[in-house]
């Protein structure tokens, strides 16, 4: 936007300052042609008087003297000739018309001799530039009871008057030279101040996508469209701020509901000890787990909820042991289900994220390769290591990889998506699963990917910053 206004005011600027400047650089040389042009149109216009005796009789008389004292005074040359373009009196001994300007060839009369022999006078319309060479040839009829009988010429030098009109037009350049610099210095401030309300909204808008929702944009100045715009934005902020108020308040409702029952629950099922056998014993100790992780799960959501205080539900955890944990939770259910689910990779490494966060992922995962992949399924939890190295920080890689029938690539880009579902309308589910857990993983700055696997299958990795 910057630059398409700088583009527009400096092109305006030198348009305007060549329109400006070309018409006055013809005014000039126009005005200075004009002065020299009447001066020896009324002088040509007196030897024409002078000169009507001589020629009738062809005697000069003092018809010469008078030429040759101008020239002698002015440095002009001046002649007389009949009907016939011959010479007739000349300021200097063997002047012919063809001497007048000597870029004429070809013996050829000059065009104001042409025009003054056929009657017509000579107007003030001759515009003498600096490029220009050659003399200022005026002529002056001269006519007996209506008859032309011959003309006056003067060949005036307009060197002078080239170098004093190029002198005016160097002062003139310069002028609007200075013009145009200053208005191209004032062309930053200027700028700024015409797009002052737009970057305070795109500083508006920068902040409020980098989670500063309480940031408002000036409205009290500026254009008129401006301010409606920075109103407009500022509605729309509000209503933001509003739904994800309401968003937050809703989650901490469900999570603060949700934990009552949970503890009743697990106070139940602890309850159950004193009747079990012993070969119960590690079911319940598996239940009991669970209902803990729901516990704190639910802590998780009412911190999330709370946005200002996520950084302190961080903490560090170990990945294998995660892995590991969660591989120990759903063998039972895919023990049932005829699949195969296993853990391996490296062991001892730890990264710092919200707590429970990669059990539910883990979770999500593991419960779809279940649900998708067939009876039989072969399902890999894998951790994978990377150090710091020169192309950034490390990171920590956990692969949950399925042999079942897969979805081709297309379908893969869409399955994070709220709501997707890949027509499996027999199996549970509201298609909320994977979504969640990329927003989850967003959250603190871990993403997850979904890939094919070889050679069929799905590779679903969750890549978290160590």
């Amino acid at each position: 936007m910057r630059q398409r206004v700088l583009t527009v005011y400096v092109t305006l600027l030198v348009t305007a300052c060549l329109g400006l400047a070309l018409p006055l650089c013809g005014s000039i040389a126009a005005r200075g042609t004009s002065d020299m042009l009447l001066d020896r149109i009324n002088d040509t216009a007196r030897f024409a008087g002078l000169a009507e005796p001589s020629v009738l009789t062809g005697v000069e008389g003092t018809l010469s003297g008078e030429l040759t004292a101008y020239d002698r005074l002015y440095g002009i040359t001046a002649v007389v000739v009949d009907r016939d373009g011959e010479v007739v009196a000349a300021s200097r001994e063997g002047v012919t018309l063809a001497d007048l300007d000597p870029r004429r060839s070809g013996g050829e009369l000059p065009r104001a001799v042409r025009s003054a022999l056929a009657g017509n006078r000579m107007g003030a319309d001759t515009v003498v530039y600096p490029w220009q060479g050659g003399p200022l040839i005026v002529a002056e009829p001269i006519g007996r009871s209506g008859e032309v009988v011959g003309a006056a010429v003067t060949a005036s030098p307009t060197g002078a008057l080239r170098r004093a009109t190029l002198a005016q037009w160097c002062v003139a350049w310069a002028a609007v030279a200075a013009l145009m610099v200053a208005g191209t210095a004032a062309a930053g401030p200027l700028t700024r101040w015409i797009l002052r309300p737009i970057d305070d909204l795109d500083e508006a808008t920068r902040a409020v996508s980098g989670g500063s929702l309480d940031t408002r944009v000036r409205t009290a100045a500026g254009p008129v469209e401006l301010r409606r715009l920075g109103e407009s934005f500022n509605r729309m902020a509000d209503t933001i701020t509003s739904m994800m108020e309401s968003q937050r308040t809703f989650v901490a409702y469900a999570g603060h509901q949700v934990r009552n029952p949970l503890a009743a629950l697990r106070l139940r099922v602890d309850a159950l000890s004193r009747h079990l056998t012993p070969e119960g014993a590690q079911g319940h100790r598996l239940a009991l787990d669970e209902v803990d992780r729901l516990t704190r799960i639910c802590d998780s959501l009412l911190t999330l909820a709370r946005t200002e205080d996520a950084e302190h539900s961080m903490v560090w955890e170990d990945v294998a042991e995660v892995a590991e944990d969660r591989v120990v939770s759903w063998a039972p259910i895919a023990e049932r289900a005829g699949a195969v689910l296993v853990c391996e990779g490296d062991a001892g490494a730890r990264v710092r994220c919200v707590e429970g966060t990669l059990d539910q992922a883990l979770d999500a995962l593991i419960d779809n390769a279940l649900k998708f992949g067939g009876t039989g399924v072969r399902i890999t939890v894998r951790v994978h290591r990377v150090e710091e190295g020169p192309d950034g920080p490390g990171y920590v890689d956990v692969h949950v990889v399925d042999d079942g029938p897969g979805l081709p690539g297309s379908r893969l880009d869409q399955a994070t998506r709220p709501f997707w579902r890949d027509g499996h309308d027999g199996v549970g589910g509201s298609g909320l699963g994977l979504s969640i857990v990329v927003t989850l993983l967003e959250l603190q700055g871990a993403r997850l990917s979904l890939r094919p696997a070889t050679p069929h299958g799905i590779d679903a990795r969750i890549r978290l910053p160590v």
